[in-house]
């Protein structure tokens, strides 16, 4: 019961939160998102209770085609429903700041986007996430769409259009995938697939069409030309969600599903996969360098840091599963800080023209402390989060293959100069009559910021709790994928 009530509180609080009206809209969905979250937290005590034993509902939902509501909470899908549930209150939280224009239904599209969020990452039968993978689509697209800010509206719903028709048509080859694989298994469900005896010839074919879908969401090169203007055109509230939580689900799916159900075929792909992920780490960093736009700049930098999470994913070893998964826990915390950072200097100055800016450092100074250190866990400074995951990502790596982890090494190096450059020219100098009058933080604001820096810390200080959560997980998936 505990599963289910998790799961289909945020759709409860979606309805309660649109038939509230406009007026009481953020506070209804923000007591949702605590909600989930303790539920969450009790899901943990569970699980801990349990010896890391998988929690599992299965209810026969349809009989022909066989498709069960299966759910599933291990160690790994734990982390992502403890990453949803934490950061869809906060995000919900930093839109107290302003009003929003229709609130009823933006709040309630957000509580509907974290029950698809939830289903992707706690789903067992393949039909069933594939179904929760689209849901989580609708609520984002139309967030997007209707209250991105920038005025121009044409580019805004191109730009849009194109990330929904990248993401739908991905979707389209996964769902053939397991049509194939039911007519072999009669089954969907997960146990069933990770044990298919499929020709390689399949297992090859198979791969491409679950990587693709995954591929598009995470975003992996060339796959993410939707990615920036997206990112750049939404709402802060929708980056946040975007960046923070949804393209973990393309990275969850790697792991969940494609490693376990075509094993062979990724081993024959693992070379071509290598290279694009890669060239992503090396081709975002640069082309951060260049940016001026801040919001473009970190949609590129998130890029990149994805790049090197698929590769240490594809490594099939200890070290780049665990650097994977701690990666994609500590990425949620930090992108969410900067893609804030970047909506308070928006929201004060009116812009995000990074060669604008400056002095900001001297009128706001609590301001300048907290997006300092948000900007440090990024670049991995010991002591963060990100600090743990790169470690063992590029370990990972090493292991795999030496040369390929010298060139995704250089991450480090050029994530280092856009963020500490795109600080220097943002934060420091002298003020200018964009930022002279720049206000401090406010309590509202100062609130988000101290929970991420909390978040930061603790993975960073004190990872071994976190990584004995989800090493059985990884254990099972990486027999499965060697097998």
């Amino acid at each position: 019961m505990l599963l289910l009530l998790t799961l289909f509180l945020p759709l409860v609080f979606a309805l309660l939160t649109y038939l509230s009206g406009n007026r009481f809209a953020k506070y209804i969905a923000l007591l949702g998102g605590l909600v989930v979250f303790t539920c969450c937290s009790f899901l943990k005590l569970a699980l801990v209770h349990n010896n890391l034993a998988p929690l599992v509902f299965v209810h026969d939902w349809i009989s022909n085609p066989h498709i069960s509501f299966a759910l599933n909470i291990d160690g790994l899908s734990l982390t992502l429903v403890a990453l949803t549930a934490f950061l869809v209150p906060l995000i919900i939280f930093t839109t107290f700041r302003k009003e929003i224009e229709n609130a009823k239904a933006f709040y309630s599209l957000v509580m509907l986007m974290e029950f698809g969020l939830l289903g992707v990452f706690m789903a067992s039968d393949g039909f069933l996430f594939y179904i929760f993978w689209e849901l989580a689509l609708i609520p984002i697209y139309f967030i997007a769409l209707l209250w991105g800010e920038n005025k121009d509206a044409a580019f805004r719903h191109r730009a849009i259009f194109k990330f929904f028709v990248y993401t739908l048509a991905g979707s389209l080859f996964m769902l053939l995938a397991f049509i194939y694989v039911y007519q072999i298994a009669g089954s969907f469900s997960a146990s069933t697939l990770y044990s298919l005896n499929l020709t390689d010839k399949e297992q090859s074919v198979l791969f491409w069409a679950f990587f693709l879908a995954f591929a598009i969401k995470i975003p992996v090169f060339p796959f993410h030309t939707w990615q920036p203007d997206t990112y750049k055109e939404s709402p802060s509230a929708g980056t946040m969600l975007l960046a923070g939580i949804m393209l973990k689900m393309g990275l969850y799916a790697l792991l969940r599903w494609l490693l376990p159900v075509v094993p062979h075929g990724v081993m024959l792909w693992t070379p071509v996969v290598m290279v694009l992920a890669v060239i992503g780490v090396i081709y975002g960093s640069v082309i951060a360098i260049k940016q001026d736009d801040l919001k473009k700049l970190l949609a590129y930098s998130s890029f990149a840091h994805v790049g090197l999470i698929t590769a240490g994913i594809f490594t099939l070893t200890h070290e780049g599963f665990q650097g994977a998964v701690v990666q994609m826990f500590a990425h949620g915390f930090n992108v969410v800080g900067l893609f804030f950072a970047a909506e308070i200097i928006f929201q004060r100055t009116g812009t995000l023209s990074i060669s604008q800016l400056g002095g900001i450092r001297t009128v706001a100074p609590k301001f300048a402390t907290c997006f300092m250190i948000v900007v440090l866990a990024s670049v991995a400074l010991p002591t963060t989060n990100a600090f743990i995951g790169e470690f063992l990502l590029l370990y990972g790596l090493y292991e795999y293959n030496t040369w390929l982890s010298v060139i995704a090494g250089l991450t480090i190096i050029l994530g280092a100069v856009y963020m500490l450059r795109m600080y220097q020219n943002v934060m420091l100098g002298e003020t200018n009559s964009l930022t002279a009058n720049f206000e401090d933080l406010n309590w509202k604001e100062l609130t988000v910021f101290v929970f991420l820096i909390i978040g930061i810390f603790e993975i960073g200080l004190v990872p071994s709790q976190f990584m004995n959560m989800v090493q059985p997980s990884l254990d099972l998936i990486l027999n499965y994928s060697l097998r």
